[in-house]
């Protein structure tokens, strides 16, 4: 299985969890491809061609990034609406993702305690995420059970070594779990 990983974070070198993340998944160079979006389009100004082409390869395509106030980076939102074309993603002769997987790959600055219907945020990561579950569904892809990354400000170092070792397995693993259209 081809995995396409697009890392969408915008300062790496500030980043504690999604790096680690990443540099683990590089290291998995047989069948990952890990594309840093913030280095490549650092003017937000998407290769459509390009990011199209890199899709059409893969079997399973990873979406990983920070959440920015319960939501993706902007450069993710540009990708989507510059990428996913009428067309080619979807509508009637768009059938280009159709059949191949999509996983998300998430860090909250918050507990996993805090995402839940009766704590702070009063929404559970999975609920927040639905716009993407609803791409997914448009664009005829598997949408994958996230891969959620908690309390980034507080994880220790072995945790998140143990993190990115988890983050690895998932990468290589053929059977993943679906995650129900509301699930």
């Amino acid at each position: 299985m081809k995995t396409l990983v697009l890392v969408f974070h915008p300062d790496m070198s500030a980043s504690r969890v999604n790096r680690p993340l990443a540099a683990r998944a590089e290291t998995l160079v047989d069948d990952v491809t890990v594309r840093y979006m913030y280095d490549i389009y650092p003017d937000q100004k998407v290769d459509v061609a390009a990011e199209q082409a890199a899709l059409e390869t893969a079997d399973r395509v990873v979406l990983q990034f920070p959440m920015y106030w319960y939501s993706t980076p902007a450069l993710l939102k540009q990708w989507q609406d510059d990428v996913l074309l009428y067309g080619w993603a979807y509508g009637s002769t768009g059938k280009a993702l159709a059949g191949k997987e999509l996983l998300v790959a998430v860090s909250t600055g918050g507990s996993s305690d805090a995402y839940s219907h009766e704590a702070s945020y009063g929404y559970t990561i999975t609920e927040l995420l639905r716009p993407l579950q609803a791409t997914a569904n448009m664009v005829q892809m598997t949408y994958l059970k996230p891969f959620t990354t908690t309390g980034i400000l507080t994880i220790t170092d072995e945790a998140l070594t143990q993190r990115a070792e988890d983050y690895a397995a998932v990468l290589q693993s053929k059977d993943l779990p679906v995650l129900e259209p509301h699930g």
